[in-house]
């Protein structure tokens, strides 16, 4: 996956599908079923972050 952070593209893992609000990435999660959200870990710097898919995309 890639996302845009700071200007910048940065690629990463997703780690889960969060559906449900909760705390990921030191922050709170208003997720639900209808509206998911992904917990990604950046191959650079090692961080979780937390994206809405509209705010990733596949790469090849």
């Amino acid at each position: 996956m890639a996302w845009r952070s700071h200007g910048s593209e940065t690629t990463g893992t997703v780690e889960k599908k969060i559906t449900e609000r909760t705390q990921a990435a030191g922050r709170t999660v208003d997720a639900s079923p209808e509206e998911p959200q992904y917990e990604i870990r950046g191959d650079k710097s090692g961080r979780s972050a937390v994206h809405k898919p509209s705010a990733l995309e596949k790469k090849k």
